[in-house]
């Protein structure tokens, strides 16, 4: 007889996460960089573009969706609607998800379909989730696998679950040391896509380790895959801990809760295939499905990044890796100052740009804009009192959503005019208007911004 590692067969090759991540979508054993497959996702994200998606399903001669369980939809991008025309596509969105029996829907008013899928923890680490906006490599902050796809794959999604992917090799960043005084996520985020440019990441996995990311609050874990979206990556990945697990299994249990206080017809309306009984249950079924890289994985380049060397940064016109520190612009003039997106619209930067704007005002001519990541975001801002501060201070907020980020309404640029804000890209045209300039910084810089009128270092207003 065989000796007992020979009938077990060989031992798997040592993985990164997307490798990992990818075969267990996959229904593989394992997968290597390179190999195309067949991934079968655990959420697909929409948001006001469902509308076009179903005209393409249709198509293909198709009218029921295959997956409808698995379909996250959010109204986010023009909420509420600033248009005639964006309001009947949002009417159109409305009437699908009735017809499909859509379970996972957001209307107008409850935010940024990333901030909310993470808030409603429909997406768990070790997951693949795949979505027609940019920046779903977000939920990287919670282990799972997010990218991006066009419609017309979305459109395929709806009619066979599945879509081939090819696995991306695999980047590391080991981030050392602690972020200094006033340095955030988002410095972190800007200072990397400087020294590697923006398509540095391209088609890349890129994971973060070190010292540097496991110091951050969850809040600050959200911005770096977001940001890396504006990297070119396929996906980025943080390692989940306990403070992730805690955090999803609480809201978890919470939404089950309240499913099965819910019940027409007689049955509960919580669609979890699996129901845990108690809140550790599901800790230990969410961290069971936690995925970790080996030690001796394979990357295409592994980068060690000191925190404690990077200063604040700013992305200058018009292009995010166009960056310096802020000392080189300071003094710049602005007109507007806009803080929210899914970047940067969350508790603790209304806190930053609270605290910075405490006992101030804006500066006369400048326009001080506020769109919270979403309605739990806004709730829980009003009751610390950051709303107060900050419409003492001379603020506009808007309905929870993207807001002015992607030029529809709510702040949209005039020709010649500048706007320092907390988003994520700053191409030209991207607020609207082709001959203005965006800058990009974290929200206390631009808080303090506004309150100068100036490109500011928010530590000089202490």
């Amino acid at each position: 007889m065989p000796p007992e590692s020979a009938r077990r067969g060989p031992e798997p090759a040592p993985a990164t996460f997307a490798e990992k991540a990818l075969a267990r979508a996959a229904g593989l054993p394992a997968t290597v960089a390179g190999q195309v497959v067949d991934a079968r996702p655990d959420v697909v994200l929409s948001h006001d573009n469902t509308a076009a998606i179903y005209t393409i399903f249709k198509t293909i001669g198709l009218e029921r969706v295959a997956i409808p369980e698995k379909l996250a939809i959010t109204l986010d991008h023009a909420a509420p609607a600033p248009t005639a025309q964006h309001a009947r596509n949002h009417a159109e969105v409305r009437a699908f998800v009735r017809e499909q029996g859509v379970r996972h829907f957001f209307d107008v008013g409850r935010g940024i379909c990333h901030q909310v899928l993470s808030e409603e923890a429909l997406v768990l680490p070790g997951q693949l989730i795949l979505g027609a906006d940019s920046h779903t490599p977000h939920f990287g902050w919670l282990g799972a696998f997010g990218a991006g796809i066009g419609r017309t794959e979305v459109a395929a999604l709806w009619a066979t679950g599945e879509l081939w992917l090819r696995v991306p090799e695999s980047l590391k960043f080991v981030v050392t040391g602690r972020l200094g005084r006033g340095i955030t996520a988002k410095d972190l985020c800007l200072h990397l896509i400087g020294k590697f440019g923006a398509d540095g990441g391209l088609y890349r996995s890129v994971e973060f380790s070190g010292p540097a990311i496991e110091s951050l609050p969850l809040e600050s874990r959200m911005v770096i895959p977001n940001m890396m979206a504006e990297f070119g990556v396929k996906n980025a990945y943080l390692a989940p801990d306990d403070q992730v697990f805690e955090y999803l299994a609480a809201r978890r249990w919470r939404r089950q809760t309240a499913d099965e206080g819910r019940k027409p017809d007689g049955q509960p309306r919580s669609s979890f295939v699996s129901r845990p009984s108690s809140l550790s249950e599901w800790r230990a079924e969410i961290e069971a499905g936690a995925l970790y890289p080996d030690p001796d994985a394979a990357y295409a380049a592994v980068h060690e990044i000191d925190a404690g060397a990077i200063e604040l940064t700013v992305a200058c016109p018009h292009t995010v890796d166009a960056t310096r520190p802020l000392a080189a612009v300071r003094g710049t003039r602005i007109h507007q100052a806009f803080i929210g997106t899914c970047t940067n619209g969350r508790l603790e930067d209304l806190a930053a740009a609270a605290a910075v704007a405490q006992g101030r005002r804006v500066a006369p001519g400048i326009r001080l804009l506020i769109v919270p990541a979403s309605s739990e975001v806004y709730r829980e801002a009003v009751q610390r009192g950051y709303v107060q501060t900050l419409l003492e201070a001379g603020a506009v907020f808007g309905a929870p959503g993207c807001g002015p980020c992607m030029g529809n309404h709510m702040g949209v640029l005039a020709p010649g005019e500048v706007c320092l804000s907390s988003a994520n890209r700053n191409f030209k045209g991207r607020m609207g208007q082709p001959e203005a300039a965006i800058y990009l910084a974290s929200p206390a810089v631009v808080a303090a911004s506004a309150i100068t009128g100036v490109i500011t270092d928010p530590r000089e207003l202490e």
